[in-house]
């Protein structure tokens, strides 16, 4: 095993992250029981591209709240963790991903006390994101 896959099997590290590549990851979690989504952000629909990405159930209120309810739940999607690959950052306006950072912030916490992984990562080829780079790259 790979030291990605076990940093991302690791849930006290949880957390939300940036990567420069999505595709490490990708063969990291490939073969796991890692639940690993990809959420593709345009500037409107933000709840619909969550709820359309990991299957929300119909009762998702598309909301903050009912986003964190849902990422605090995920029942209906079994596995060992969750990694969620979010694209397009920069699409979002700033306010918007500042409460969305922190709603991931908040589910990887969850799901830590719980004992199972939870990794938002921002592909951020840029760097423009403050947030901790979940590998080194090279």
């Amino acid at each position: 095993m790979g030291k990605l896959l076990q940093r991302l099997r690791d849930a006290s590290r949880s957390g939300v992250y940036r990567s420069e590549r999505r595709d490490a990851i990708a063969e990291a979690v490939q073969g796991s029981a890692l639940d690993m989504v990809d959420i593709h952000l345009e500037k409107q629909n933000l709840f619909e591209i969550f709820a359309t990405a990991l299957a929300f159930p119909e009762w998702f209120g598309r909301n903050w709240d009912a986003l964190e309810d849902c990422l605090g739940d995920l029942s209906w999607r079994p596995a060992e963790g969750h990694v969620l690959m979010v694209q397009n950052h920069d699409r979002l306006p700033k306010d918007e991903l500042g409460v969305l950072l922190d709603v991931l912030a908040s589910s990887a916490e969850y799901w830590a006390a719980r004992g199972k992984p939870f990794f938002a990562v921002f592909i951020d080829p840029r760097r423009s994101l403050e947030l901790p780079d979940l590998y080194r790259e090279k």
